[in-house]
């Protein structure tokens, strides 16, 4: 009997101490919930200034050196001196030492099946700039053909956006990438994606566009303001 009633004294008491516990685990999931939501904010303010200062991790991008003085650390190297102006398509006779990229456009054509392609000189001369780039049928496939040359130093990222206006009132945006480019003393010649025209009475008409192109420093290398009309199709 005495030790059946130990037995009933120990159950309560053995009770007690669980839940005690279980009340010291919440309170200290209480406490340190705070601290690690704390510290997840510290991290996406640290991966803010990471983005905002080019750096990832602990990986810090290295300056921007002129392409000349890269190619100047191995002159002594003939060997990889001349796969280096083989890959890049230059020698260094054509590179003055400028740390920037330029990239300069000689050309745009617009592609399609209804007009073939037509090619427009850039820059285009001011006295011209009023005047409809090109015209297309409603409902066609077209395509836009640069021909560019990228100068001093390689341009990395070139991309670019182009945004659609119809009285005023935006109806298109549309971006894409081009690439990473090293200078060269032939001209690039890349094709856009493929887009198509809009159909139906209130998709004719004339329109006014804005072609931008930069690259991954946000530095603009042109920027084309033109128009172009869209006609029924037959």
């Amino acid at each position: 009997m005495e030790s059946g009633g130990k037995g009933a004294e120990a159950g309560p008491s053995s009770s007690t101490l669980v839940c005690d516990e279980k009340q010291e685990i919440k309170q200290t999931e209480v406490i340190v919930n705070p601290d690690a939501a704390f510290d997840d904010e510290a991290d996406d303010d640290e991966y803010d200034e990471n983005q905002a200062s080019g750096s990832v991790g602990n990986f810090v991008p290295g300056p921007l050196l002129p392409l000349k003085d890269q190619l100047e650390k191995d002159k002594d190297d003939e060997s990889l001196r001349r796969w280096k102006e083989k890959l890049l398509g230059c020698v260094e006779s054509d590179l003055n030492g400028q740390m920037n990229p330029e990239v300069k456009f000689h050309s745009i054509g617009i592609i399609s099946d209804d007009i073939g392609e037509i090619n427009t000189p850039l820059p285009i001369d001011e006295s011209h700039s009023g005047q409809l780039l090109f015209t297309l049928k409603e409902g066609s496939q077209y395509q836009f053909k640069l021909t560019f040359t990228v100068l001093h130093n390689i341009v990395s990222g070139l991309a670019y956006t182009n945004t659609v206006w119809k009285g005023g009132l935006q109806v298109d945006r549309s971006k894409g990438m081009l690439g990473t480019f090293a200078p060269h003393r032939e001209p690039y010649v890349h094709t856009l994606d493929e887009e198509s025209t809009p159909s139906g009475v209130l998709a004719r008409g004339i329109y006014t566009a804005k072609l931008k192109f930069e690259d991954d420093d946000r530095r603009c290398h042109m920027e084309l303001c033109y128009s172009f009309e869209i006609k029924k199709s037959r």
